[in-house]
């Protein structure tokens, strides 16, 4: 039975007997599934264990009251539709009671014909707000799913386990390598869950300096250590209530694994060189292109973290292993790019289309967006041809006259041209470039700064 046939579920809350005894009645001869309490704490037990749609409250009562009780019944469920009772009405508590979010008021004594009317009103109230839950979810997903494309089984299953561990708190270890799109599956489950109205807050391991890096995550106290002029949160407490991303959370020091393991069980974290525990209610997502098992055997990654992340595994494989997935990537990018042009292209020969297919995508789905944007730049008529993809045709063997005539260069100008190579080659990945250049990410910056890449 779906939401719009199964009768809504209407939750009576009144210290008086008589009271719960006749609204029950009044409300079950109209189809309503029914329930009474009497009190507001096992009014909150009940929302806490079943889901109610609708709630009528009685203002006065002793223990906890009608309006503390409204205000955390809120907390707990904010599409649950309160109507307020009480046989002391007065212009203040009416006010009091919309503010925190009640439906409507109703006076005691209430006749029945009074009551239905208020119950049906609240009932298709709450009917909106579903239909249109509904309707924003499927427009969610539209858009993600639009984001994350492919027609392979691989892909079609990894949106199955997204859509599965979205709504839950499931820590989730996204494996894959570079390019293939991890980030995006962390976005998408953050969008589908409960906390998508919070932060989606997300590090780079590669990018942070080792140094600063747990000042960076976890905040730091004034004076902890030199520089530290003021107090600065960490990036933890700006994710709380929402979504934390670990992208390349291999990378990580064994001590700063120590501490998100702590942040993990205990939901707390000590800013550095504070003293005080701050509490944090963050879902962990994270993505790594490194075996953490090899890592784990050479004693680089803890295993209590390991099995602590990986509770929900999510591997994306990489492009070269679902290239039937590669036309509507590439028909995908052209869309995109277009939004940005003034002439858009129309398509894609298919010459160039069985070049782009043989090729083998070292850097993924990354390389493959870049490589697209690049060829609707330089190509001037309507359609991408294979001469927009130069790079893609085997070398000419060089021969041994053309080698003796190859002009001397400075070592700069050979530092430029490798460094440019290695660049095209990672599809622009700077980190993964670095890695093969034996430079640090800042080094290489600046290189490509000096020399205009």
């Amino acid at each position: 039975m779906n939401e719009k046939q199964r009768p809504a579920r209407v939750l009576i809350v009144d210290d008086e007997k008589v009271i719960r005894d006749s609204f029950s009645r009044v409300l079950l001869k109209e189809k309503y599934a029914v329930e009474a309490v009497e009190s507001g704490r096992l009014a909150l037990e009940r929302v806490a264990e079943e889901s109610f749609d609708i709630v009528l409250l009685d203002l006065k009562m002793p223990g906890l009251d009608g309006m503390e009780t409204l205000r955390e019944l809120k907390e707990k469920d904010l599409d649950l539709v309160p109507i307020m009772i009480t046989g002391y009405p007065t212009i203040e508590s009416a006010v009091a009671a919309v503010k925190l979010g009640a439906y409507d008021y109703l006076t005691k004594p209430c006749n029945p014909e009074e009551l239905r009317i208020v119950v049906a009103r609240a009932a298709e109230r709450r009917r909106l707000v579903f239909d249109n839950e509904q309707l924003r979810r499927r427009l969610e997903a539209r858009g993600i799913s639009e984001r994350i494309i492919g027609k392979s089984k691989a892909m079609q299953r990894i949106m199955e386990i997204i859509y599965k561990v979205a709504p839950t708190e499931s820590t989730v270890l996204i494996t894959g390598e570079s390019g293939t799109g991890k980030e995006l599956v962390a976005q998408a489950i953050h969008q589908l869950s409960p906390r998508k109205e919070k932060e989606f807050v997300a590090a780079d391991c590669n990018a942070l300096v080792e140094s600063l890096l747990e000042s960076e995550l976890f905040g730091h106290v004034k004076g902890s250590f030199t520089g530290a002029v003021s107090t600065k949160h960490g990036l933890f407490e700006l994710a709380n209530g929402g979504t934390f991303f670990f992208d390349e959370v291999g990378n990580l020091t064994l001590n700063t694994q120590s501490k998100l393991l702590r942040v993990i069980q205990e939901r707390e974290l000590r800013p550095v060189g504070g003293n005080q525990r701050i509490r944090v209610d963050v879902r962990i997502i994270a993505a790594t292109n490194q075996n953490l098992m090899e890592a784990i055997a050479r004693k680089t990654f803890r295993e209590d973290l390991f099995y602590r992340l990986s509770v929900v595994p999510i591997h994306l494989p990489p492009l070269r292993e679902r290239k039937e997935d590669l036309p509507l990537l590439i028909q995908h990018s052209i869309q995109r790019y277009n939004r940005k042009r003034k002439k858009p292209i129309e398509g894609i020969t298919a010459a160039a289309m069985e070049l782009l297919v043989k090729h083998n995508w070292p850097g993924n789905v990354r390389e493959l967006e870049n490589t697209i944007e690049r060829a609707m730049i330089l190509e001037e008529g309507e359609t991408i041809t294979p001469q927009r993809f130069p790079w893609f045709f085997p070398a000419e063997p060089a021969d041994k006259s053309a080698a003796v005539s190859k002009k001397l260069v400075t070592l700069e100008d050979m530092e430029r041209e490798h460094i440019a190579f290695v660049l095209k080659q990672t599809a622009g990945h700077k980190s993964r470039a670095a890695k093969i250049l034996g430079i640090d990410r800042k080094t290489l910056y600046q290189k490509v700064q000096k020399y205009h890449l």
